[in-house]
């Protein structure tokens, strides 16, 4: 089965403009996406793999130990992810599932393309597409023959939606149905516990977490013409309790000034760029985000110790 690809990538001139408007903001965030160029990819990968960072081992489990239930639960359909990553979660769901087509949705070209090559020869039968573009922005998928007429179940692990703060989660829910046209979504959700765990889980021992924070420096530097020295910025991840949340910032070590984007920008001592954080969701604060964009959770499967969810979204109209 061939695997096609489809480019529908932000603009030279729309990712100017992002990081123009990141940049003016206080505290100073860019949106999470922009940490995953081929080697934020690939680093993001090794963090998965530290032995801080449980989250994905634990969701591939459940998906795994479950993976015949969820099946049952999602039907026939056309399986659609959001944010593919290596493929290592959805492997189980297409095993079970077996859909006639998946759909991938990420931002990273080479991650669609090694992710889709890769399971193309473990699932023959089902026609792989892969669309490089910002889903979390995205309001229809493109005219397709895999997809027209077809039923749509999502799929939208690793507790991503923690990236976005809850007024922009909702939103990215709400653009979800009308991405699957009603169909189901299977989300993965990260929950509270001891800050001192989730803080070393998102600041790994071997740094590789850090790499990939000043990984995002390096991307700056090359596609918009910076100046941006990354050692000069220090790697931090802080539990911030009222929120429910871990933020991941790059600080800078001492004042300094930088081009980019066209533009020169003036970091004090101690000043904070925020690259993304990670909200966590008890089971009620879940239910709750659902209601909000028009869902409804109808099954939940959970891992022993109650850390991690994944959750059966359906249309709640």
């Amino acid at each position: 089965m061939s695997i096609e690809l489809i480019d529908l990538q932000p603009a030279v001139a729309d990712l100017v403009q992002l990081v123009r408007d990141g940049m003016r903001a206080r505290p100073r965030q860019l949106p999470a996406w922009l940490l995953y160029d081929a080697e934020g990819s690939r680093l993001f990968s090794k963090i998965c793999e530290q032995p801080e960072y449980g989250l994905t081992r634990t969701e591939i489990a459940l998906l795994k130990d479950h993976a015949d239930d969820i099946a049952r639960t999602a039907g026939h359909g056309v399986v659609v992810e959001f944010g593919i990553g290596n493929a290592r979660k959805v492997d189980p769901l297409l095993s079970t599932i077996q859909p006639p087509a998946f759909v991938a949705l990420d931002i990273s070209p080479s991650a669609l393309e090694q992710s889709l090559t890769g399971l193309a020869g473990s699932h023959p039968n089902t026609a792989m597409v892969g669309i490089c573009c910002d889903h979390s922005h995205l309001t229809d998928l493109p005219e397709h023959p895999r997809l027209n007429g077809q039923r749509r179940i999502g799929f939208f692990p690793g507790s991503s939606l923690g990236n976005f703060l809850r007024n922009d989660a909702v939103r990215v829910l709400r653009q979800f149905r009308q991405l699957l046209a009603g169909g189901p979504l299977l989300l993965g959700l990260d929950q509270p516990r001891d800050p001192t765990a989730l803080e070393a889980a998102y600041d790994d021992a071997a740094g590789v977490s850090a790499a990939f924070a000043r990984n995002l420096l390096s991307r700056l530097n090359r596609d918009l013409q910076g100046t941006i020295d990354p050692q000069r910025f220090a790697y931090r991840a802080v539990w911030q309790e009222a929120e429910q949340r871990i933020e991941m910032a790059l600080v800078s070590r001492c004042e300094q000034s930088i081009e980019l984007a066209g533009e020169t920008w003036t970091f004090q001592a101690h000043e904070r760029l925020i690259t993304e954080h990670s909200l966590k969701y008890s089971p009620a604060a879940a239910a709750d985000l659902a209601a909000a964009a028009g869902w409804r959770i109808q099954r939940r499967w959970h891992d022993r110790d109650d850390s991690f969810s994944l959750h059966w979204l359906e249309p709640a109209d």
